[in-house]
């Protein structure tokens, strides 16, 4: 997935498979405030770079942030140097057809559900926000969320809601990003309330000191170390199953007895004999391919019991 870009310029993005998986798996993440904060894309990823978002940041410390993107729909703060969404190349210009707006303002109903929203949008963003929104307060009202007019607007309304601090939602920010990856709301155990980070770029993830996963700069997803293969394994997550001692670092698909079938094709599995945690590593084929597969890699091992 290295500087893999997607290009989305029409309509048919909206169908795109890793528009649709996106999508899917935003249904398992949750804002971790009661006022939700919209905001529209950027063209430069991550978002925060940006220089409006660099502006709008002054004000929303504190609140969850969620940005309007088309076609991935929503994007919040804390996906935003997740793969795929930092990846994609899409016009700007916030004209959007019926069904980008439909699909992204079910997306952010989804999300928000009954909260408060500050939206510090205009044209199709707000349009968007309008569709299935009710407890909206709109702060940009001239067309423009880099005016001042706009900006004093969003700071007088946030200054009105209930705000977290870093070191609270920091937790939550780690685990949005495992229930993303792992597809289940069980990959929480992943990052319990101890868990402490390490890094500048790769942040190594530590529970009581041990190093269970490291968080990649470039994709903005886990990789796993075998005390994570643990949890892995008592939460019947990505699982792949062999009866034999591991002898290199390739598992081959003659080897394989058994996978869970959601396992898609990069997804981080462990991998399982008698019972025991024997490693972790990176699936190359989907959970029913490693399965039915006579011949292949089926898993490139990074960690395991010597």
């Amino acid at each position: 997935m290295k500087n893999a870009k997607i290009p989305c310029i029409t309509e048919l993005s909206l169908h795109r498979p890793e528009v649709i998986r996106w999508q899917q798996r935003m249904q398992l993440l949750k804002p971790y405030t009661d006022t939700v904060v919209v905001l529209p894309c950027s063209m430069k990823k991550p978002y925060s770079q940006s220089k409006s978002h660099t502006l709008f940041r002054k004000y929303t410390k504190g609140l969850q942030e969620v940005i309007l993107t088309s076609p991935f729909g929503i994007c919040p703060r804390e996906m935003e140097k997740t793969y795929p969404i930092q990846s994609y190349d899409a016009s700007t210009t916030g004209d959007w057809s019926d069904e980008e707006i439909k699909t992204s303002s079910k997306c952010l109903k989804d999300y928000v559900g009954d909260r408060k929203v500050i939206a510090h949008v205009s044209g199709g963003y707000r349009a968007a926000c309008e569709e299935y929104l009710d407890n909206v307060v709109y702060t940009c009202t001239d067309g423009n969320t880099r005016s001042n007019k706009s900006l004093e607007n969003l700071k007088i309304a946030v200054k009105k809601a209930d705000k977290v601090s870093q070191s609270k939602h920091r937790i939550h920010d780690l685990q949005s990003i495992a229930r993303y990856q792992f597809n289940t709301k069980k990959a929480d155990k992943l990052i319990p309330e101890n868990t402490q980070t390490r890094g500048r770029f790769n942040t190594r993830i530590l529970v009581d000191k041990t190093q269970i996963a490291t968080l990649h700069f470039e994709t903005g997803l886990y990789t796993l170390n075998l005390p994570a293969g643990e949890i892995l394994k008592e939460e019947k997550i990505n699982r792949v199953f062999i009866n034999f001692d591991l002898q290199s670092n390739t598992l081959f698909t003659p080897g394989i007895d058994d996978a869970d079938e959601n396992i898609i094709p990069n997804d981080e599995v462990v991998i399982i004999n008698n019972d025991e945690v024997v490693g972790v590593g990176k699936s190359t084929m989907s959970g029913k391919e490693l399965v039915e597969s006579t011949k292949g890699v089926g898993v490139k091992i990074r960690h395991q019991i010597k």
